[in-house]
């Protein structure tokens, strides 16, 4: 039997029952950034600290996805298109379940993330410009991957041959070359926590979605 009704290919306890059951609003924290600006870092420590003030949460993050769910991509324009794609999907499904996830994906260009957002849905969508100048970025480097890159060994490496296109509409942005990693997570905390937080009064709006 097809249903042509888009709301029944959702699971019959609804998202808010959910979020109340965890006691928070489920949103995607979306991490973007050149490559060694401090995204992982980043987002590892921001997880610790919502986990110890009681948030149900999941790291997604490129290394991750790109050795399982999207072990069949390059770096190609197209390539990266597709990554950032899934990883909305997956994140819509954890949304749906009253998961707040954490993502930590370079998305290099205004496109990707305009995809990604639209696929999360604008309210669901909370994006954090990790921002370090390209040289800072490059002497960090805790891969060798700017070096590689530079040495023509790496192709398609953001910041060095394939652009990175600032974020015009992040909700907020964090500059680890001028704070810690405690000053950058504590700076996000006191951004989101009021948004994860639930309330009742809230709740109400949420049923209808």
């Amino acid at each position: 039997m097809h249903h042509s009704n888009h709301r029944n290919l959702y699971p019959t306890v609804c998202r808010d029952e959910k979020q109340k059951r965890l006691g928070q609003h489920s949103k995607v924290i979306w991490l973007t950034g050149l490559p060694a600006a401090g995204k992982t870092t980043i987002a590892i420590n921001l997880e610790k600290e919502l986990h110890k003030r009681g948030f149900f949460t999941q790291l997604l993050d490129g290394d991750i996805a790109r050795t399982g769910i999207n072990s069949d991509l390059g770096f190609s324009d197209e390539d990266r298109y597709e990554n950032i794609r899934r990883i909305a999907e997956i994140s819509r499904l954890f949304i749906y379940s009253g998961i707040i996830t954490i993502n930590s994906f370079i998305s290099p260009t205004e496109e990707i993330r305009t995809m990604a957002k639209r696929i999360i849905g604008n309210d669901d969508f909370i994006e954090i410009f990790v921002n370090a100048p390209l040289e800072i970025c490059e002497s960090r480097d805790p891969k060798g991957l700017y070096a590689k890159a530079r040495s023509g060994q790496l192709k398609n490496f953001t910041g060095i041959q394939s652009p990175f296109e600032i974020p015009v509409k992040a909700h907020l942005e964090i500059r680890t070359d001028l704070f810690s990693i405690q000053e950058s997570v504590q700076q996000i905390l006191d951004f989101i926590i009021p948004q994860l937080e639930y309330t009742n009064e809230t709740s109400k709006l949420l049923i209808t979605q």
